[in-house]
């Protein structure tokens, strides 16, 4: 918030310790800054601006008393070889935090879950490197690719989790599950693709994700 100073009728002595006051005086905190590093999921995918995942994260934080700003940083269509190939460039000096959903495309095109360990890990170690405190983000496979692929992939975010010592948040769909299933009523919480959450989808998530990203800006804060 801008502060302002009223001179008044003081005279050139006062006006000028008024000045020094001004400058010496501490200015309010800036607002955190939150990079969120995804896909569709992340960019808002077949939503309305305001309907996406980081608007509404970010609006729920800031409701709850947090002085954040999320930068989207979802692209859609990308894998984890892409969010790797931009995470350096995409952390800047402002960014305090990162939250990383990725993995999902990976699965979709059956992409060996070696090598999305691989950009992931390269991803943590980016934002170690630079001290960046991280949420990851789950995903989980389907069993159409077996159950040896879907317990390979399913282990890459706690493993890593575990190795870089960052926050986790298990699975990005957790929010939509009911007893650990999907509902029934698909079009109650997902777009006509059935991949995409809708805006009420979007909402379920960032209830269920929220804390975790609280949890998030405790950490940054710290630093």
């Amino acid at each position: 918030m801008a502060r302002s100073l009223t001179y008044g009728g003081f005279p050139p002595l006062s006006k000028a310790a008024a000045c020094l006051a001004f400058l010496l005086a501490p200015l309010p905190a800036s607002a955190l800054e939150i990079l969120a590093l995804g896909d569709s999921l992340t960019q808002g995918y077949g939503l309305p601006a305001p309907d996406g995942l980081v608007p509404q994260l970010e609006g729920w934080l800031q409701a709850r008393g947090h002085d954040v700003t999320l930068v989207n940083g979802g692209v859609s269509g990308d894998t984890t070889a892409g969010g790797l190939s931009r995470v350096a460039w995409s952390l800047t000096p402002e960014i305090d935090a990162m939250i990383v959903t990725l993995g999902g495309n990976d699965v979709l095109r059956g992409i060996d879950p070696a090598t999305s360990r691989d950009n992931l890990d390269g991803i943590l170690q980016q934002a170690q490197s630079q001290d960046v405190p991280v949420l990851l983000v789950g995903m989980t496979a389907p069993g159409n690719y077996g159950p040896e692929y879907k317990a390979e992939f399913d282990s890459i975010y706690p493993a890593l989790a575990e190795t870089y010592g960052t926050l986790l948040f298990e699975d990005f769909f957790a929010g939509l599950r009911e007893g650990g299933e999907m509902p029934a009523n698909l079009g109650a919480v997902m777009q006509a693709d059935g991949i995409h959450p809708n805006a009420e989808g979007v909402k379920k998530v960032v209830a269920a994700l929220g804390p975790s990203v609280e949890a998030l800006i405790a950490e940054a804060e710290e630093d």
